[in-house]
């Protein structure tokens, strides 16, 4: 794990000088009244992403193929011994996250199983405190830990229905009645998920393990398919060598794991290969048996040779807690989390990198335009006034008429960005209005009548289908709005830059595709829940409720990101206008103070001059430093930047704070 955990330590530290060097150029903007509101904002997003950064990795398995004890050998070696519950059978039974979060003391939070009775997905009960019962963890004892880790495989035994009524029991199953005992109950797990907060050092630096049970919790918990595994960073899907890939590991993975473009962050582990260790094989020939069972997993998932990564979980374990060097080589354990470094750490360092850059270039435009139009008025101003030595009284008065146009143009030039604004207003309501709950509710609603009527779930695919196209019709109809909203500014920033003489940036690029993407990954998770396989295990009812628990959770989650995200892009369009204006008031203000004074007292004059001399310095002044602020940024979010990162003091959370 040392090349792990070195790699997490340089992203982490990299990721807090980065919001460090933010935090300075953020006062310093502040200290200096450069920082308006729109710029305030777009940095402390900045600021809160770094702060909620997160590498989550997806561990996902049919039961007893080790996967509990994968994830005890790659990040809980170091306390020589077991951690998570791992052994014959079933270990895992619900959803398992594991991560870190320093306002709650080390505990396991676990949902009961009876909230899958009642309406609502496990992301509403989240927010939902009260729902969850809370066990305290004493991380000072492996013994203590290990018997709190056991909760996740605690099961609980219910009369039929009552499995029925949670989607963990289909009595039209024929394999499923077998699991009823004499007195008619069925054992399922006690826990609907669970969230343990525990203080291991990778967990302290971001990284969240995401643990899931086999394939008949995943059915009744669809929404790991849809929500939980797609944000995963890297997804381990973990076979055995001893069976290979079965039919339900093959079910799991194409309900998971996913394909296609789906699938670029998974890696398959084909585990437990010293089950193969034969000794009266070669080592040549073992390795022959080990490649050609990789090579076979690899063609049956769709995958590269070379991301299958044949391991021993147990050995490599055991060879981490003894010191035993060989043992661990052989169990190849080191090649995977090689592999996660690669896979992990370069691609979350692009996206935050990437997205933070661009956020700190923005707000240096919007900051630079500012000083560029400070720049321009004041050389203006010193241009007349130098021009006023030796002239008559008839030249001041000029100065102080010129002023006072130059107000009333003012004016008319507020009231034309007043009207800007409602126009603008106009369009983002038109825009937001098919991302509203209001629009999504009308699908539903369509959805759930058409469910309700057709006489069984074989017609659910053409349902659903049609769900996602009058969903997907309602992100395209928002994007051909904000474009017309994108068009407008443009026009209204080009007038007015002609008017007052100042540079404006282009707004940012912004369009919903992205959210369309997940639009469409969702659908095709949804298939697999509610396809025609679905529908021949289970009733019409089974299937809607699951469609209301699952995708329409999901699909809320993105209408309400791309609204939000829309939202705050419209928003962003004439703040920086606006401070160009307020930028020019407070010009005016001073030229008419100015002028005033010089017709008062013409001594004042070259008080004046050396006045505007001194601010046209001073604004120089700012812009060295500003670049001086950016260049540093600049610096440590670039490929170098990792590296210069090791020793800077502040973490991402005391940067954040620092900004309150």
């Amino acid at each position: 794990m040392a090349e792990l955990a070195s790699s997490f330590e340089e992203y982490a530290a990299w990721r807090d000088a980065l919001a460090g060097a933010i935090v300075r150029l953020r006062e310093w903007l502040t200290l200096v009244e450069l920082l308006d509101g729109d710029a305030g904002r777009r940095l402390d997003d900045a600021l809160d992403r770094l702060a909620e950064d997160r590498l989550m990795v997806a561990f996902v398995a049919e039961f007893s193929r080790g996967k509990s004890e994968l994830i005890n050998a790659i990040f809980f070696s170091e306390y020589g011994r077991r951690v998570l519950p791992s052994s014959a059978g079933r270990t895992t039974m619900c959803p398992t996250e594991l991560l870190y979060d320093e306002t709650l003391p080390p505990c396991i939070r676990a949902l009961p199983i009876e909230t899958r009775g009642r309406a609502g997905s496990t992301t509403d009960f989240k927010r939902a405190a009260g729902e969850w019962q809370v066990f305290p963890l004493d991380t000072d004892s492996p013994e203590g830990m290990l018997r709190a880790f056991g909760l996740v495989a605690e099961t609980t035994r219910v009369p039929a229905d009552e499995a029925q009524a949670y989607g963990l029991y289909d009595p039209d199953d024929p394999e499923q009645p077998l699991l009823r005992d004499a007195d008619g109950k069925v054992e399922i797990s006690r826990w609907r998920h669970a969230v343990i907060n525990f203080p291991h050092p990778l967990l302290k630096q971001g990284l969240v393990i995401l643990d899931t049970p086999g394939l008949n919790a995943i059915g009744a918990e669809p929404e790991l398919t849809l929500a939980l595994v797609p944000k995963a960073h890297a997804v381990l899907f973990v076979l055995a060598a001893d069976t290979g890939v079965t039919k339900s590991d093959l079910a799991v993975w194409r309900l998971v794991a996913g394909e296609g473009a789906a699938a670029r962050h998974h890696i398959a582990v084909l585990n437990k290969i010293d089950g193969l260790w034969d000794p009266l094989k070669t080592e040549r020939e073992l390795e022959r048996e080990i490649a050609r069972q990789a090579h076979s997993v690899g063609e049956t998932l769709g995958l590269a040779s070379t991301r299958v990564f044949p391991v021993s979980a147990q050995k490599g374990l055991v060879g981490k807690v003894t010191g035993d060097r060989r043992l661990l080589a052989r169990s190849r354990l080191p090649q995977l989390e090689g592999a996660l470094v690669d896979l992990l750490v370069p691609a979350k360092h692009r996206i935050v990198r990437d997205r933070t850059l661009a956020a700190i270039e923005r707000v240096a435009l919007q900051v630079r335009h500012l000083l560029d139009g400070r720049d321009r008025h004041v050389e203006e101003q010193l241009l007349e006034l130098r021009g006023l030595h030796g002239k008559n009284d008839d030249a001041v008065q000029r100065l102080a008429t010129r002023a006072e146009v130059e107000r009333r143009d003012f004016e008319q030039h507020v009231r034309r960005l007043v009207a800007a604004r409602s126009v603008l207003d106009r369009l983002t309501e038109k825009a937001l209005a098919p991302l509203r709950r209001d629009a999504l509710r009308r699908h539903v609603v369509g959805a759930r009548e058409r469910m309700c009527a057709s006489l069984g779930g074989l017609r659910f695919s053409a349902v659903v289908r049609d769900f996602f196209a009058d969903a997907d019709a309602g992100l395209v109809a928002a994007n051909e709005a904000l474009r017309e909203i994108e068009r407008m500014t443009l026009g209204v920033q080009r007038s007015f830059a002609e008017q007052l003489g100042c540079v404006l940036s282009p707004p940012m690029a912004f369009n919903l595709d992205t959210y369309r993407a997940e639009l469409a990954q969702a659908e095709a998770a949804a298939r697999s829940q509610l396809g025609p396989q679905a529908a021949l295990l289970h009733n019409k009812w089974t299937l809607i409720e699951r469609f209301f628990d699952s995708v329409v959770v999901r699909v809320r989650d993105i209408f309400e990101s791309a609204e939000r995200d829309a939202e705050a892009w419209s928003g962003s369009l004439l703040p920086p206008l606006e401070a160009q204006l307020r930028e020019q008031r407070t010009q005016l203000k001073r030229r008419a103070a100015a002028a005033d004074r010089i017709a008062v007292a013409r001594d004042s004059l070259r008080e004046r001059i050396g006045e505007l001399e001194d601010a046209l310095g001073e604004t120089r002044g700012r812009r060295d430093v500003l670049e001086s602020l950016l260049d540093r940024c600049r610096r440590l979010a670039g490929p170098e930047g990792r590296a210069q990162a090791h020793g800077e003091p502040p973490t991402v959370t005391a940067a954040r704070a620092a900004t309150a």
